[in-house]
């Protein structure tokens, strides 16, 4: 079980330093050796038929990347102190950058207000380019009143001409800005909730807590 969690953002200091530390298929065929068992730099080396220089190099970025510990310290036949490295027990993330929570809420806030210029740009030029004074856009017309139907006007008092003028159905200018303005602020509101919800699962306390349960 890993001992900790550690969530890297792409471009910072340590995730360059494991960048540069396994740039090399040696250093790859490193890890893979001490995932197998903890082993001086001498035994690594020998285990993969490289020069012991060669192997004490990609420790050294081995460790300074946070990748390899010191597990254990022995000592040679000659008296000398020898190392043995081993892998750090512990599990590394690497997410892609992302913005705080105030930078998102900024950045919709924005949005909201655009589709509300939007919107009372519309309620201005929409009149200019619809006909009708008032607003509003023509729909079809009635037919005239024949048999029954010429009754029932004559009963109300509306002549075929009046009849035949009476629209069934208008859309006004400000039900069509309405619906765009609503609908926009639907659209930026469901990509606000999206973006919180990566934000929040990028976070490495979600990571941490996720991990531990």
């Amino acid at each position: 079980m890993a001992e900790d969690v550690v969530v890297l953002q792409s471009g910072d200091e340590r995730a360059q330093r494991i960048a540069k530390a396994m740039a090399s298929q040696t250093a790859n065929d490193m890890i893979q050796a001490f995932g197998a068992r903890s082993m001086s730099s001498t035994e690594v080396a020998g285990h993969l038929k490289i020069p012991v220089t060669t192997a004490t190099y990609h420790i050294e970025n081995l460790l300074d990347a946070g990748i390899l510990e010191v597990t254990d310290t022995r000592w040679s036949k000659k008296g000398r102190e020898v190392k043995v490295y081993g892998l750090t027990n512990q599990v590394l993330i690497i997410a892609p950058p992302v913005s705080d929570l105030r930078s998102v809420l900024q950045k919709y806030t924005a949005l909201f207000a655009i589709v509300a210029l939007a919107s009372l740009a519309l309620l201005g030029i929409l009149p200019v380019l619809l006909p009708g004074s008032d607003g509003a856009m023509p729909a079809p017309t009635a037919a005239p009143l024949m048999g029954a139907g010429e009754k029932a006007a004559d009963q109300f008092g509306i002549t075929e001409s009046r009849v035949a003028n009476v629209p069934f159905a208008s859309i006004s200018i400000h039900d069509l800005v309405m619906a765009f303005f609503f609908g926009g602020c639907l659209v930026v509101f469901a990509l606000m909730i999206y973006e919180i919800h990566y934000w929040w699962r990028s976070s490495p306390g979600y990571a941490a807590r996720r991990k531990n349960n």
